[in-house]
């Protein structure tokens, strides 16, 4: 059961960050048809959904590096494991695929001839903040079932 929670985690984090930075990827084809010169700011909003799949696999990191994902784990435990990691992996799903519609929209308008890389940059972190939310769980809840 713990082993599918982290599964899931892994999966469904990878799953939103690709989703993420296709969304940004596609946004940046269309601008740079009126805007090749902003390349560095559309990289990097196009990247920024990234993040959460490696919040993911910061994840299984975490759990396997306690002393819980063993053969004497009791299933109280491994609930624990597959609660937080499913919630981790939901959340980092959603959070990249909005972040990555933030961050076309941002791309859409640096395209257009508008600065806005920097304020861009500040609402893409919104939605990040709660994929470290949830790994942070993810810490809080291994460390509680130590």
């Amino acid at each position: 059961m713990a082993y599918i929670g982290i599964g899931l985690m892994i999966g469904l984090a990878g799953v939103g960050s690709s989703y993420g930075t296709t969304i940004g990827g596609n946004a940046t084809i269309g601008a740079m048809k009126k805007n090749p010169d902003a390349f560095g700011s559309y990289l990097v909003l196009s990247g920024l959904p990234g993040t959460q799949g490696l919040y993911g696999f910061a994840g299984y990191f975490i759990f396997a590096s306690g002393t819980v994902l063993t053969a004497s784990i009791t299933w109280t435990q491994a609930s624990a494991v597959f609660g937080g990691s499913l919630a981790c992996g939901l959340v980092c799903l959603l959070s990249a695929i909005r972040q990555g519609q933030i961050g076309a929209t941002g791309i859409a308008a640096i395209g257009a001839g508008y600065e806005v890389f920097g304020n861009t940059l500040i609402l893409a972190a919104f939605p990040e903040l709660y994929a470290i939310v949830s790994l942070a769980a993810v810490f809080l809840i291994n460390s509680a079932i130590q």
